[in-house]
């Protein structure tokens, strides 16, 4: 509240109190006589200025104290004000108001009235004397003089405003007008709208104008300055020396030699190589002849920092210890023994031989095998640290090499940044999905690699922003993959290609047991509760849920059985022991989703089971032959690619060159249409390793003879009838042990890969060796005992009973 003056005490005994609706103002002070626009926003404020426009239009405008406060209470405004006008009143499309409004006259606030639609005071206004006194008139004049050299200053207020303020005689009038048109601090304008008398406030408004104008002189000299040290003006660098030339006048401006004494402190003592120390030296001489604040002095004092930041001499302790790093590899997974194997064999190496290239290992597989978390495996069982780099959607190559210095924002490629990151010179790094770059305008970043990934030469990589060679020879690198085609064929030369197929289910059920389930318990928050999975649980979870090379989704189902736990013992509050069986697995994961070792109700004509691979691992394929009266037409359906069918014709005219042997009419091809399809149409299919299937089914479709539903085969046929090699097999293996499959026919060339599928598997599957399709067909066809399979030379061959017995199919 203010307190004023005896001389105010009323020219009335009683003054009229006044009950208005408050408008509180953020970061603006209205004086009397002064029109302002106001933006309204806040609803009590809106229903503020509906309240006025609804009676006399008059309003208390009062100034907020702090302007972030959205609802502001009685102590948050200031308790002097001006009393407005309302003289137009705008609703805009937003909901805000825009309102103009003129101020009449000071009052202060008696006290506010309960009202929650919107501020409502009660106002007493405050009398101002219009006397003047000789020290008034003195005062004013001197306002004028000053306003009008501020207005010859600044040159944006206009001669009509000065000439109507030198005419204004009443000094409370002049300081309120003069003072609405300054940017005065909100406190200085709040002070001088609570200074009630005309001297004291004349006296105020002088000493801020004249502040004002020596701030502008003040600011126009270090401008001037600025203006004139320059030769060549650039943006940067004048708002560069407008900074420089302010903490000048300021007398805080620092010393920039202390920051070159202390870059070369830290030079000194950096070990660099010889060519990168020789670098630095030239580049930090060079620093100190230029001016600190230039945009060249800035890119090589980030290059310097670039060049004694890295790695050169700083390396991990490499541990040998054979025994402690297989132990390490078992522990983090199951299975994997040809990775495991080469892992250690380097470690014998080194151990023997003290300083030995890190080799390039490729990690190639189906998603969810385990490649990362290998490498990463590999990093701590040899105690080095591990750094990992994506290449998914990588396509420039100053990804891989980095940018040169002449560009804006320059910087070295990502090796060397994670090289810094990491802090030694000698970790495990892992390239990851290096088949799923790509390339463009901007160049090839797999081209990039050949560098990187080449033992005998990446000991002087060389990055196009460092322009020095650095060695990356102790880097043990790791690339992973998954598909090897995409991969380019230079940059598979540089590598050895370490295969990681898919999970036989027994591994997976070990990896289940003894990885995922602790691992999904302690994610889920059931550390302390008692959850066991049964042995059968995990295979129906493995077998009816998944299908899959790796263990990624398996990992999904446990988890959703976890936390279908987590809500029971939240909701519940149970404690006791939750056991998961292979009956409540489908209480927990709905119906099963897929069919497991279920064989075909009995043996089909025309229905052969062929064996595929996929980039997720292998996979039954069911080829259909259909025979139809027609004029001899060959339809192939299924979305298949050229080479596949490629293969069926090839496969037909086999059929029609052996037909006489084969006891099948000579004109079938006249007489009949042919239909193969190979099921899920959606799925596009390649390849010619169904060659020997696509046969077997239409011999079995002309010859009228089933095939038994317990035999798969792969293999591509000649038009001689010869079955030539096949890729994939142990995928494909894999696959036909987990369908259920009790004999597989592959190609007599493929007897090499046999060494790789799991003894396991090989014990359960028999497997059949052949080179032409003649010997397909007794394992596969069904015929009764001593019945006529085909002919050959003139020779019938038939089905021994002890035959018979070997190929009885299952009951």
């Amino acid at each position: 509240m203010v307190n004023l003056p005896k001389i105010f005490k009323e020219d009335k005994s009683d003054p009229s109190i006044l009950i208005l609706p408050l408008l509180p103002l953020r970061d603006m002070v209205v004086f009397p006589h002064m029109v302002a626009p106001l933006f309204v926003g806040r609803s009590k404020s809106v229903s503020a200025l509906a309240e006025a426009m609804s009676h006399d239009k008059r309003v208390f405008l009062a100034t907020q104290k702090k302007a972030g406060i959205d609802n502001p209470k009685g102590k948050d405004i200031s308790s002097v004000g001006t009393i407005g006008t309302v003289l137009q009143l705008l609703r805009l499309p937003d909901g805000t108001v825009k309102a103009l409004v003129e101020g009449k006259s000071r009052a202060r606030i008696g006290r506010f009235i309960q009202n929650d639609d919107f501020f409502q005071v009660e106002v007493e206004p405050i009398f101002e004397p219009e006397e003047s006194t000789t020290e008034c008139v003195a005062l004013s004049r001197m306002i004028v003089e000053n306003f009008e050299e501020y207005a010859k200053l600044i040159k944006n207020i206009s001669k009509d405003l000065v000439n109507k303020v030198s005419t204004i005689s009443n000094p409370s009038q002049l300081a309120d007008t003069v003072a609405a048109h300054f940017t005065f601090k909100i406190k200085d304008k709040q002070e001088l709208l609570e200074t009630i008398l005309p001297e004291e406030r004349l006296s105020l408004l002088l000493r801020l104008i004249k502040m004002e104008i020596e701030i502008f002189r003040t600011d126009q000299k270090i401008k001037g300055r600025v203006k004139n040290q320059m030769e060549k003006t650039q943006k940067q660098y004048y708002l560069n020396e407008q900074m420089r030339a302010i903490k000048k006048e300021m007398g805080a401006e620092e010393d920039p030699g202390d920051e070159l004494k202390e870059l070369e402190k830290r030079i000194k003592r950096k070990r660099m190589s010889k060519e990168a120390a020789g670098k630095v030296r030239q580049e930090f001489k060079k620093l100190k002849m230029m001016t600190p604040m230039s945009a060249e002095a800035t890119v090589v004092r980030n290059y310097i920092d670039w060049i004694i930041s890295l790695p050169w001499f700083e390396r991990s302790r490499v541990r040998n210890d054979i025994e402690e790093a297989e132990k390490i590899l078992n522990e983090d997974h199951y299975g994997l023994k040809k990775p495991k194997e080469r892992i250690l064999e380097y470690l014998a190496v080194q151990t023997l031989v003290k300083k030995v290239r890190g080799p390039i290992l490729c990690f190639v597989g189906p998603p969810g095998v385990g490649k990362t978390s290998l490498a990463k495996s590999v990093a701590r069982a040899t105690g080095r640290r591990f750094v990992r780099l994506s290449l998914g959607g990588v396509r420039d190559e100053a990804e891989i090499r980095g940018h040169r210095r002449t560009y804006i924002g320059a910087m070295p490629g990502k090796i060397i940044q994670s090289l810094k990151k990491i802090g030694v010179n000698n970790p495990v790094f892992c390239l990851d999905e290096v088949d799923k770059m790509s390339m463009d305008f901007r160049g090839d970043p797999s081209a990039a690699l050949l560098e990187v990934l080449d033992p005998e030469q990446n000991f002087s990589f060389n990055d196009h922003y460092l322009d020095i060679d650095y060695d990356l020879a102790n880097i043990l690198f790791i690339t992973t993959a998954n598909t090897l085609p995409d991969i380019p064929l230079p940059l598979q030369d540089r590598m050895e290609i370490i295969r990681l197929p898919g999970y036989p289910e027994y591994e997976k059920y070990h990896i289940a047991k003894g990885f995922l389930v602790p691992k999904q318990i302690k994610m889920n928050g059931l550390e302390n509760k008692k959850v066991e999975f049964s042995k059968n649980a995990i295979s129906v979870i493995i077998q009816r849920y998944t299908r899959e090379a790796g263990v990624r989704n398996l990992e999904r189902e446990i988890s959703s059985i976890c936390r279908k736990i987590a809500r029971e013992v939240v909701k519940r509050n149970e404690n006791g022991l939750f056991r998961i069986t292979e009956k409540s697995v489908p209480k927990h994961l709905g119906p099963y989703r897929f069919r497991h070792g279920q064989l075909e109700e009995k043996d089909q004509i025309g229905i052969v089971t062929g064996l595929a691979w996929t980039q997720v691992g292998g996979e039954l394929l069911c080829v259909e032959t259909l025979i139809m009266p027609g004029k001899g037409e060959l339809t192939i359906t299924g979305k298949l690619g050229d080479v596949m069918k490629e293969s069926a014709q090839a496969a037909v005219s086999y059929v029609r060159s052996r037909a006489e042997s084969f006891m099948i009419d000579n004109k079938f091809y006249k007489k009949f249409d042919i239909h193969i399809h190979i099921p899920e149409g959606a799925i596009p299919k390649d390849g010619p390793s169904a060659g020997i299937s696509m046969c077997t089914s239409i011999i079995s479709a002309l010859t009228k003879r089933p095939v038994y539903r317990d035999i798969a085969m792969t293999g591509e046929i000649t038009l001689r009838g010869r079955v030539l090699p096949i890729g994939g097999l142990k995928e494909k293996i894999l696959a036909a042990h987990r369908g259920g499959i009790k004999k597989v026919i592959i190609p007599k060339e493929n007897e090499k890969d046999l060494k790789d599928i799991p003894a396991g598997i090989s014990k359960q599957i028999e497997i059949v060796l052949v080179e032409h399709m003649d010997e397909i067909l007794p394992h596969a066809l069904i015929v009764n005992e001593g019945e006529t399979i085909f002919k050959k030379d003139d020779i019938a061959f038939q089905i021994t009973p002890k035959e018979m017995e070997q190929r009885a199919p299952l009951i």
